[in-house]
């Protein structure tokens, strides 16, 4: 295993004129921690200071939050009644209502919110009642995060804001709502197609359907799967202690079949500890479906996702505010995606790292 300084590379960007956001002095990037066709690389730093939030699969499972539908497939509600803020990645997936959804933004939920909006897409096509005993009306856990590097790619591209015009109204207006509603409605079809493609793919690797006779769309209920949960089990036994083993671990990469695919950065050791779990699982149940008859690829060098981190940070910048005043800020390049969420006072709380 080997560990590689950013900060040469740093310094280069920064002469260069880029805002390298991952290279924080004394930043590293160390691995891969491999087993079969995944490997991890693990981001170390120095955390930030404050309390830690609780994640949503915490506040649902303790009563706090309440993920609530509202009539409409790409909008939910949620309220925190708690006294402790609540993080909330673009992924998660929650279980339950007239649809499971996937949740599209990372930001942080306040204490005591009050009720508000948050965008979403479905996860689970053609279900719009109660399913078995569940609550029609709201949603139940939140253990999952999607595991579809596809899908997560588009639901993480919104589109970039238009240039401030005379106020519009009537057919312009019109029309720019309906341009609206078609891009959501696009992104749900990719959704959709990236969900039945991640049954597809795990089905055909674990040679065993993975699809439930409850509901046959829900990719929830897919990944709740005996013999998925069987598989995954010996990819966790493998790679998760190594990011519970160091103190100042804030972060991974993710490669595949010796791609590098996927990144998560987070502001303190202690949230990625929160989220490490879930999030491996994730990257877990991808590597599964990708998984060929051949020999699994050479793990790429640590240098290389060490690049990966700083390609995907050069894309055309643009920003847009999101859910309970936090900030999105997204870069576009031709090969990568870049995704950072930001609290209403200025601070990062999520960094996501997409390669296309």
């Amino acid at each position: 295993m080997r560990s590689i300084s950013v900060a040469p590379l740093a310094a280069a960007l920064a002469l260069a004129g880029v805002c390298a956001a991952f290279a924080d002095e004394g930043m590293r990037v160390s691995g891969p921690h491999a087993h079969d066709n995944l490997a991890i690389y693990l981001v170390h730093g120095t955390s930030a200071a404050g309390p830690v939030p609780l994640t949503l699969q915490e506040a649902i499972a303790k009563g706090n939050v309440q993920v609530s539908e509202t009539g409409r497939v790409n909008e939910l509600e949620i309220e925190n009644t708690g006294s402790a803020p609540v993080f909330i990645q673009a992924g998660d997936i929650v279980k339950g209502g007239r649809q499971d959804r996937v949740l599209t933004v990372s930001f942080l939920l306040p204490a005591n919110s009050g009720r508000l909006p948050i965008a979403s897409y479905c996860v689970e096509q053609g279900r719009w009642s109660a399913r078995g005993t569940e609550d029609q009306k709201r949603f139940s856990s939140a253990g999952e995060a999607m595991p579809s590097r596809s899908a997560l790619l588009a639901i993480a591209a919104p589109s970039p804001p238009r240039e401030p015009t005379q106020p519009e109204a009537g057919a312009n207006a019109s029309q720019r709502v309906m341009r609206e509603a078609d891009d959501v409605a696009s992104k749900q079809r990719q959704v959709w197609d990236s969900v039945a493609a991640t049954q597809r793919k795990l089905s055909q690797g674990l040679n065993a359907p993975v699809a439930s006779p409850q509901s046959a769309s829900s990719l929830q209920l897919a990944l709740e799967n005996d013999k998925l949960k069987e598989v995954r089990g010996a990819f966790m036994t493998a790679l998760q202690a190594a990011g519970e083993k160091d103190a100042d671990v804030v972060g991974y990469v993710v490669a595949i079949n010796g791609r590098i695919s996927s990144a998560n950065l987070y502001p303190s050791n202690a949230l990625f500890r929160k989220m490490w779990a879930k999030q491996l699982a994730a990257a877990v149940t991808e590597a599964i479906g990708e998984a060929g008859g051949s020999a699994p690829a050479a793990a790429p060098a640590p240098a290389a996702a060490t690049e990966f981190l700083a390609e995907a940070e050069k894309g055309k910048a643009y920003q847009r505010p999101v859910a309970a005043g936090t900030l999105q800020e997204v870069r576009d390049a031709d090969k990568f995606l870049y995704n950072e969420a930001r609290a209403a006072d200025g601070q990062w709380i999520h960094r996501n790292y997409l390669a296309k």
